[in-house]
């Protein structure tokens, strides 16, 4: 157990526990006592909290949907963050904001299931890639004002940040991106199998 007293695996730990608290079935349960993991797509992100919660309370779904993207994206920003502070090397900086990623979307207090992943993986793209990231949050605001389709806006948003990464930073090592992004592509997959049949609800 004695590597559970080095900085790198503590760190590694932190980031996955953290990125697993499912602040949308979490907030959705406390204040507007319903279970989202059992209604609208299932999903504990900030678009199907709001999606359920407004259903009975319009100003509160605002308020709880909100809420869940901040703090989804802020446990991303922090770990990584955190990583940065205490001098952790890049690769160490870009295993933990993976990590957190992971622990969103595979979180270990839901049996291994979780949420989208888009806004704790912006979160942490935020503090490793600034530039890409905000080229992505400009892609993924047009899209979903102009489509209003929550799914396809965070993966033309995506697909943005990945193309500005490889324009802006040609010569770095892109795997943790590249991963990071298959894993929100893979979350989306019944999105997009609801979107292909036409299924898929527009944000209103």
């Amino acid at each position: 157990m004695d590597f559970l007293f080095n900085q790198n695996v503590q760190f590694y730990l932190a980031a996955y526990l953290l990125g697993g608290i499912p602040f949308g079935l979490i907030l959705a349960k406390l204040f507007a006592g319903v279970n989202i993991t059992d209604a609208g797509s299932g999903s504990i992100g900030a678009t199907n909290v709001l999606r359920v919660v407004k259903e009975t309370n319009p100003a509160l779904a605002k308020k709880l949907g909100a809420a869940t993207l901040a703090l989804d994206a802020f446990k991303g920003i922090a770990v990584v963050l955190a990583a940065k502070y205490f001098g952790m090397s890049d690769s160490v900086q870009w295993l933990v904001a993976v990590l957190a990623v992971v622990g969103h979307c595979f979180s270990p207090y839901m049996w291994f299931e979780g949420g989208k992943g888009v806004a704790t993986g912006m979160g942490v793209m935020a503090v490793m890639l600034p530039i890409p990231t905000a080229i992505a949050l400009v892609v993924w605001g047009v899209a979903a004002k102009t489509i209003r389709i929550s799914s396809l806006s965070s993966m033309l948003g995506l697909l943005g940040l990945i193309i500005a990464s490889f324009v802006l930073y040609p010569s770095m090592f892109h795997a943790p991106v590249l991963f990071i992004a298959f894993i929100l592509f893979y979350k989306h997959i019944p999105n997009f199998v609801r979107l292909f049949k036409g299924e898929e609800k527009r944000v209103v």
